[in-house]
């Protein structure tokens, strides 16, 4: 199971229409988008995903759609995540979508700033009541709290199903220690486009990717090069990106990234508020690389 999250995933987004509704057909035209850019797996309600903005029945009418519109093409992660332990263990108990998917991913609690025995326990009790393997997923940029090597590594050695993280701290020095101290089978997993090279070159297993959406194809080729150690073909690839990588973040993401797939004609680039869609000259600028990368 760990080999099938090896590679490229994808934190889809979810578009919207102008007045916020989700629009499922632009998700399906960015489904088989992400499939034709043969990218390894889809990351379902995830930050990239605005899942915090969605209803319970929201969250479960894009889950559902997506489960029948991939129709098992590629692997399926679904984000189940909150500052309440309970509410997560929750959610494994009443959902009937959990088995549509081949693992879960999990974010650190935000906001209640827990210490790192608050985080061990948490994922105690999360890995003895789901039923699926679990990445998870460490973002101090958004949650405030840092999952410390040490604390990572406690739940890698002592709970089998849970079997990665996506690492998002950008700190490589952590990232190091967690790859050269861990599991033979547990995957550490790149959460930021731009440190994926390095972390693959440092023995890391792939990216969970938001610039993906927009260009599968370009990512997954880089990555599986990375992963093949043929640094030769990655590098350049990686540097290809980088402008675009560098624009998307600028104002916020998903508001980047929706922009850009706006530019490529797949979504509107609608976010629901607290967000708002990038300042026009960010988005001339994104258009304008974008259309250099399509030249290349």
């Amino acid at each position: 199971m760990n080999n099938v999250f090896k590679g490229t995933g994808v934190a889809i987004v979810t578009p919207f229409h102008k007045h916020g509704t989700v629009d499922f057909s632009s998700l399906e035209n960015l489904v088989e988008h992400i499939i034709k850019g043969k990218a390894s797996y889809i990351v379902v309600l995830g930050t990239t995903g605005e899942a915090v903005t969605l209803s319970k029945e929201e969250k479960l009418a894009v889950s559902s759609y997506i489960v029948e519109v991939v129709n098992n093409r590629l692997p399926l992660v679904l984000g189940v995540g909150s500052n309440n332990t309970q509410e997560v263990i929750n959610t494994f108990h009443h959902s009937t979508l959990i088995e549509s998917f081949q693992a879960i991913m999990s974010v650190t609690p935000c906001y209640n700033k827990p210490q790192q025995k608050g985080l061990y326990y948490h994922y105690k009790n999360i890995s003895a009541a789901c039923p699926l393997p679990i990445i998870m997923y460490n973002v101090p940029g958004r949650t405030s709290v840092n999952m410390t090597a040490e604390t990572t590594l406690k739940i890698a050695q002592e709970f089998p199903n849970i079997i990665g993280i996506k690492e998002a701290s950008g700190n490589m020095a952590q990232v190091m220690s967690i790859i050269k101290n861990k599991p033979d089978n547990f995957l550490v997993i790149s959460g930021d486009d731009l440190l994926a090279l390095p972390i693959i070159a440092a023995g890391g297993d792939g990216v969970i990717s938001v610039a993906a959406n927009a260009f599968p194809d370009i990512v997954s080729q880089m990555v599986n090069f990375a992963l093949d150690k043929n640094l030769e073909k990655a590098v350049p690839l990686h540097y290809k990106m980088l402008d675009f990588v560098n624009a998307i973040f600028e104002q916020g993401n998903p508001s980047g990234i929706k922009a850009a797939l706006e530019i490529l004609g797949l979504i509107q680039q609608y976010v629901r508020l607290p967000l708002v869609k990038v300042e026009k000259t960010l988005y001339n600028n994104i258009a304008s690389i974008i259309e250099t990368l399509n030249k290349k």
